[in-house]
C-alpha cells in the first residue's frame, strides 16, 4: 500500500518585533478550494438606494472631491455617525468615509488601476490635511469590506479616524522599533521585507513595491503591501509607488473575491514617529476566533502564510 502523505505539523511563531504568538495549524483547515465561503453582501436591484448613491450625498460638503462635482469618482465625507468629534475633549478626533466610487455596485477590486492610485492619493492629501489639526497623533486609513469584516454597506467605501489617543499596543510597536534601529542601525520593517522577499511567503515585488505573507500571519490569507524604499506615512508615496501598490492591491482583492471571504485593510500612522515604516495589511475573514484564541491570545491560523503567497501568486 502507498504511504499515506503525513500532515504538516503545527508550529508556534512570534510576531517579527512584537510580543504576539499565533500557531500555524494547516492539518486543521482544509484547502483553498474547500475554505467554507461566506456569503458577502448582495448588489442592490435599486442603485438609488445606497447611501452613498451620488443623488445621495450632493448635498454633503465634501472633504476632498476627485473629480468635478456633479460627475465625481471619488468622494470623502464627514461620518454621520462618528465615535470622535473635535468639539468632544473626551473622544477627541475626527471620522470621514471615503466613498469609493459613484457605481454602488462596484467593488474596489472592480475599478482600474489607475483609479485604485486615485484612491491612495485622495487617502494621502486627507493625512496631510488631518495631521495638521491640533492635537491629532494618530490617523488610521481603513476599510471593512462584507458582513464578516464589519461592513454595513454594500456601496465600495473605507473610512479615516484620526485622534489624540495612540493605542497602546502601537506605542509599544514604535519603542520596539526604535529599538531595533538604535541596536542595528536599520529599520525593522525594511529588512522584514528585504528578508521575505526571499522566503517562499513572498507573492510579488517591482523596484517599488513588496509584498508578502508574514511569517506569522493572525488570518487566513493575511498579506502586507510595503514600499520598498522607508516611508514615514502615506503622505510620502510617490507616483510610481502608489501605480504600481494600486496594481498589486487590485490583484490581492480580486483573489480574495474568489474565495468569497469578507476582509479588512489598514495603514497605521502615529503623526509624531517618523521611524514607522508604512505598510498595508489585509485580513481577509475566514476564520473564527474561538476559546484558545479569546482566552489566551495566542492565535490558531489554519493556512499557512506559505500555502497563501502561492495562492496568491496565481494569475500573476
Amino acid at each position: 500500500m502507498p504511504k499515506q502523505k503525513q500532515q504538516p505539523k503545527s508550529e508556534l511563531r512570534k510576531d517579527y518585533i512584537q510580543d504576539k504568538y499565533v500557531i500555524i495549524a494547516p492539518c486543521r483547515g482544509k484547502r483553498p478550494h474547500d475554505v467554507e465561503v461566506p456569503q458577502r453582501i448582495k448588489a442592490y436591484n435599486d442603485p438609488k438606494k445606497s447611501v452613498f448613491h451620488p443623488d445621495n450625498v450632493k448635498n454633503k460638503k465634501a472633504t476632498l472631491t476627485v473629480g468635478r462635482e456633479g460627475k465625481w469618482r471619488i468622494k470623502i465625507i464627514p461620518n454621520d455617525f462618528p465615535a470622535v468629534t473635535l468639539d468632544n475633549k473626551n473622544a477627541y478626533g475626527i471620522q470621514e468615509v471615503v466613498i469609493e466610487t459613484p457605481d454602488p455596485n462596484l467593488q474596489l477590486e472592480d475599478l482600474p488601476e489607475k483609479h485604485i492610485a486615485e484612491l491612495l492619493d485622495a487617502y494621502a492629501k486627507r493625512t496631510e490635511e488631518i495631521q495638521k489639526i491640533d492635537n491629532i497623533q494618530y490617523i488610521i486609513i481603513f476599510k471593512n469590506d462584507g458582513g464578516k469584516a464589519g461592513a454595513s454597506i454594500h456601496h465600495a467605501h473605507s473610512q479615516i479616524f484620526a485622534t489624540d489617543f495612540i493605542p497602546p499596543h502601537l506605542m509599544d510597536k514604535s519603542h520596539k522599533q526604535l529599538s531595533y534601529i538604535l541596536k542595528n542601525g536599520r529599520c525593522a520593517y525594511c529588512d522584514i521585507a528585504h528578508r521575505e522577499m526571499r522566503s517562499p511567503r513572498a507573492i510579488w515585488e517591482d523596484k517599488y513595491i513588496s509584498c508578502f505573507t508574514p511569517y506569522a500571519s493572525i488570518h487566513n490569507y493575511e498579506c502586507w503591501i510595503m514600499p520598498k524604499q522607508h516611508k514615514d506615512n502615506i503622505t510620502q508615496l510617490d507616483k510610481h509607488e502608489k501605480k504600481t501598490f494600486a496594481k498589486i492591491l487590485k490583484h490581492v482583492l480580486r483573489r480574495i473575491s474568489d474565495l468569497g471571504l469578507s476582509y479588512n485593510y489598514y495603514f497605521h500612522q502615529i503623526v509624531f514617529d517618523e521611524n514607522q515604516h508604512l505598510y498595508m495589511k489585509i485580513t481577509p475573514r475566514g476564520q473564527f476566533w474561538a476559546g484558545v484564541e479569546i482566552g489566551s491570545g495566542v492565535i490558531i491560523n489554519t493556512i499557512a502564510p506559505e500555502e497563501a503567497a502561492e495562492f496568491y501568486k496565481k494569475g500573476l
